[in-house]
C-alpha cells in the first residue's frame, strides 16, 4: 500500500468553508434558530467534518427510509444508519420545505444553516432533512490538543509516512487485555495504530467522559512513540448494533483507517456485543464482514480474552494452552469492585489507568447521591426526608441539601401552578439541582409528590449519569393520607375545588421498581428512618 485509504466516497467532504463564514453569520441574524443538545452538536461536526462522507447534510424521511429498509443512499452507495436532525422546540415544527434555519448550541454560538428540504413528525418530535452550510464546529475548551479533523489526522498520518491504520475506537477505558491485543492487532498487520476514543459530550451535560480520555491519557505512555496516535472521536453515543458497527467503520475510513478492531468492551445489551459474535459462519455476521467488505474497511474480530496466569499474558480463549490456570474478570464484577473500593487484580488494568477511573467514579462511600421520595400528598414524604437529612448531618462527611416540594415551590418555582405540564416542569427542576449537588459528591434529598413515571425515570437518568440514584415510594394509601389532611386538600379536591389533584383527579403512577418502599400507616418516623439508613448502607453509600 502506498498510500492510506481513500474516503469513503472517493471525497472527503468539508462543510464549512471559511470565506462563506461571515455572509451565513449576517444571514443568520434574519434566520429562525434552533439550540442543539451535545449529542446533536456531535453529529453535526461529524457531518461537517467529513467524518460521515459522503453525507453533506441530514437525510430527508424518503432518504431515512430507503437507508432504514434498503441500507443504501440515493445513488446506491451502503449505509447503514439514517442521520436526520430531531427537534422538540416549536420553532422545528413551525419550519417547511425551502426554509434556512441557523443551528446553534446552547449558548447561542452559530454553528452552520441547515437548508430544509422535509419535515416530519414521529410522535410529537419534528425531524428536519436538508443541506448543511458548515460555519464553525462546536467550540470545545477541553483536550484542545487531542482533537483533529479527518483532514488534519490525514495530513499527520502522511507526515509520519503512514501508509496502514488501524483503529481503536473505545467508549471504555482500555485495559490490560484490549492493550496487548491492539499491540498484537498493530504488529501482525504491520499496521500503525490509532487510539480513538469517543469523546462525544459537554462539560456540563456529560462530563463522565474526562475519566475516560485521562486513562488514554495515562495508557498511551506504555504504546510505542512512533506508530501510535491518541486522538478524540466526537460521535454521539449509539448500541451495541450491527448498523452502528458498520457506521463506525466507514468513520474510520474516513479518518483514513483501514482496518478497525470490532468489540472488547463491556456491553449489557445489543446484538453485537463483542467482536467474536463477527465470527459466525452464517447469518447476520457474514452480512456484516459483506458490508464492510463494500466500505473498504476490514474488521479485526476482538475474542474472548482470558489471562494464562502461567505464561503471565493475555491469550484469546481458543489459544490458551490446555492444562494452564485461566483468570477472567467480568464487566459487571469489575464494576462492582471498583463501586465498593474492592482491589482490582493487577493481572487485569494498569494502575494509571485504574488511578484515573477513581478519581472520575470513586468508591459509592465517596460518591454523591440522592434520595428520591415519591408518593400521595400526605404520605409523609416531607417528615421522612427531614429525618433522614437531620440523621445524615448528624454522621457527617458529606454536605447535605433537603429539597422538599414546598421549599423548592418556594425558592425555585414560585410562579408555576399546579397544572399536570408545571408539576412536571417543576420535579424535572428539582432533578437537575439534584443532579448537580450529586455531581459535586453531595448528598440530595428530594420529597416532591412526582406522580409520572416517565418524569421520574428521566430524573433517574439524569442522576444516576453522575452518580447514585436511590427511589424510595413512600406507599401510604390514600386513606391514611386523607386521614392526615391537615391542609384539608383532598376535602377540597373532591368537592372540585383543586383540579387535577393526585389520587383524586389526576392519576399517581406507582413506581415500578424503587430501591425501597415504605408504609408510613404504622410505622414510625425513627423506624423508617432507619430502614433507610440500612438500605443505603447495603447499597455502599453509608459506612
Amino acid at each position: 500500500m502506498d498510500q492510506l485509504i481513500a474516503p469513503y466516497g472517493g471525497i472527503l467532504v468539508n462543510l464549512i468553508d471559511p470565506a462563506n463564514s461571515e455572509s451565513l453569520k449576517q444571514e443568520a441574524l434574519s434566520l429562525p434558530s434552533l439550540d442543539l443538545d451535545w449529542r446533536q452538536q456531535c453529529e453535526l461536526e461529524m457531518l461537517m467534518t467529513g467524518a460521515y462522507s459522503p453525507l453533506t447534510g441530514f437525510m430527508t424521511r424518503v432518504q431515512c427510509t430507503r437507508v432504514e429498509t434498503e441500507q443504501k443512499l440515493d445513488d446506491g452507495t451502503f449505509w447503514p444508519v439514517p442521520v436526520s436532525l430531531a427537534s422538540r422546540q416549536k420553532a422545528a415544527a413551525d419550519l417547511k420545505p425551502g426554509d434556512r434555519v441557523a443551528l446553534r448550541d446552547g449558548e447561542g454560538f452559530m454553528l452552520a444553516v441547515l437548508t430544509v428540504s422535509e419535515t416530519w413528525d414521529e410522535q410529537g418530535v419534528w425531524h428536519l432533512g436538508g443541506a448543511i452550510e458548515g460555519v464553525a464546529l462546536p467550540p470545545h475548551p477541553d483536550f484542545v490538543s487531542l482533537r483533529a479533523t479527518p483532514v488534519e489526522l490525514r495530513a499527520l498520518f502522511a507526515k509520519r509516512g503512514w501508509r496502514r491504520v488501524v483503529a481503536w475506537q473505545a467508549r471504555q477505558p482500555m485495559h490490560r487485555a484490549q492493550f496487548e491485543f491492539c499491540l498484537k492487532s498493530a504488529i501482525e498487520n504491520e499496521a500503525n495504530l490509532l487510539l480513538h476514543p469517543q469523546a462525544g459530550g459537554d462539560i456540563t451535560d456529560a462530563p463522565a467522559y474526562f475519566g475516560l480520555v485521562r486513562s488514554f491519557i495515562a495508557i498511551r505512555e506504555r504504546f510505542p512513540v512512533a506508530s501510535t496516535q491518541l486522538s478524540l472521536l466526537p460521535a454521539p453515543p449509539r448500541g451495541a448494533s450491527a448498523q452502528a458497527l458498520l457506521l463506525r467503520a466507514i468513520v474510520a475510513r474516513n479518518y483514513g483507517c483501514a482496518l478497525l478492531i470490532a468489540g472488547g468492551e463491556h456491553q449489557t445489551d445489543g446484538e453485537y456485543r463483542r467482536g467474536k459474535d463477527l465470527d459466525q459462519p452464517e447469518g447476520d455476521a457474514s452480512l456484516i464482514k459483506q458490508a464492510a467488505d463494500q466500505i473498504g474497511v476490514r474488521l479485526i474480530a476482538y475474542p474472548r480474552m482470558v489471562y494464562v496466569e502461567d505464561r503471565a499474558e493475555h491469550l484469546p480463549e481458543s489459544e490458551a494452552p490446555a492444562g494452564t490456570r485461566q483468570l477472567t474478570l467480568s464487566g459487571e464484577e469489575f464494576q462492582r469492585r471498583m463501586q465498593a473500593g474492592l482491589k482490582i487484580p493487577d493481572w487485569y488494568s494498569f494502575p494509571e489507568v485504574l488511578a484515573e477511573l477513581h478519581r472520575q467514579s470513586p468508591p459509592r462511600e465517596r460518591q454523591g447521591f440522592t434520595v428520591f421520595f415519591t408518593g400521595l400528598s400526605g404520605a409523609g414524604k416531607s417528615t421522612l426526608a427531614r429525618s433522614l437529612a437531620a440523621r445524615l448531618m448528624e454522621m457527617g462527611g458529606r454536605c447535605v441539601t433537603l429539597l422538599d416540594g414546598d421549599i423548592v415551590r418556594r425558592h425555585l418555582s414560585s410562579e408555576l401552578g399546579f397544572t399536570k405540564a408545571h408539576r412536571d416542569i417543576n420535579v424535572r427542576r428539582i432533578g437537575f439541582v439534584a443532579s448537580e449537588i450529586t455531581k459535586n459528591r453531595g448528598i440530595a434529598i428530594c420529597a416532591p409528590i412526582a406522580p409520572y413515571r416517565q418524569t421520574r425515570r428521566d430524573v433517574r437518568g439524569m442522576i444516576e449519569a453522575v452518580g447514585g440514584f436511590v427511589e424510595i415510594h413512600v406507599a401510604t394509601p390514600i386513606e391514611t393520607c386523607e386521614g392526615r389532611d391537615r391542609k384539608g386538600l383532598y376535602a377540597k379536591a373532591r368537592a372540585g375545588l383543586i383540579p387535577e389533584f393526585t389520587g383524586v383527579s389526576d392519576p399517581y403512577e406507582v413506581p415500578e421498581h424503587p430501591e425501597l418502599a415504605i408504609d408510613t400507616t404504622g410505622l414510625g418516623i425513627d423506624e423508617a428512618v432507619q430502614q433507610i439508613l440500612l438500605k443505603l448502607e447495603h447499597e455502599g453509600y453509608l459506612r
